[in-house]
């Protein structure tokens, strides 16, 4: 089972890069869908969270506000970083035992979205880590129309995550998201072939 790790900053299209790969078959797990699991009332992360950030973060179902937390650590790096050492070691739970469910089911082709490549359940449980790369203006425009926010906010929020140096330095294979969707397709199979993966 070859196990792929695509991430990159917000806006530079590693979403797009890991469902081109789901569509040729790979399995694919979604680390920020796993974190919007374990926030959910009843699940482990959500009381830890609200005791930290206070009940100005629920909404009036006393769910937490993804918005408002948003608006809070995307504001403070400091924030973000409580934020990160609450929910990462649940997230990397779930991805391993989703991992071995795949192993079970003997998937060939494994692919895990995340935005933090955490060295504890994502660097270590990938074969390979693919970053995706692309120019800050793009991801603006990408965040802008995509979120709904302001170029402030989007600026914000690109600044508020790791540098390209930063993802670079994991990185096993950098592809620059900066052409069209076909091109990016193009990248996308050419490195599969630097891997020697073959669905057959």
């Amino acid at each position: 089972m070859l196990t792929i790790g695509v991430t990159g900053g917000i806006g530079t299209g590693k979403s797009t890069v890991a469902r081109i790969l789901e569509r040729i078959g790979a399995k694919l797990v979604i680390a920020d869908d796993v974190a919007k699991e374990i926030v959910k009332r009843g699940m482990p992360a959500y009381e830890k969270i609200v005791s930290e950030f206070g009940d100005e973060i629920l909404d009036r179902e006393r769910n937490i506000d993804r918005k408002k937390l948003g608006n809070i650590v995307f504001a403070d790096k400091s924030r973000l970083s409580v934020l990160n050492q609450i929910t990462h070691g649940i997230v990397a739970e779930e991805i391993r035992l989703k991992l071995e469910q795949f192993m079970k089911e003997n998937s060939k082709l494994v692919v895990i979205e995340a935005i933090v490549p955490i060295k504890h359940g994502f660097l270590d449980l990938v074969d390979s880590v693919w970053v995706v790369i692309a120019p800050e203006a793009v991801r603006i425009e990408r965040i802008v129309k995509r979120n709904g926010v302001s170029c402030f906010d989007a600026k914000q929020r690109i600044r508020s995550q790791m540098s390209d140096e930063e993802y670079k330095s994991i990185a096993d294979k950098v592809i620059y998201n900066d052409g069209s969707f076909e091109e990016l397709e193009a990248k996308v199979w050419d490195i599969l072939k630097d891997e020697n993966y073959s669905m057959s």
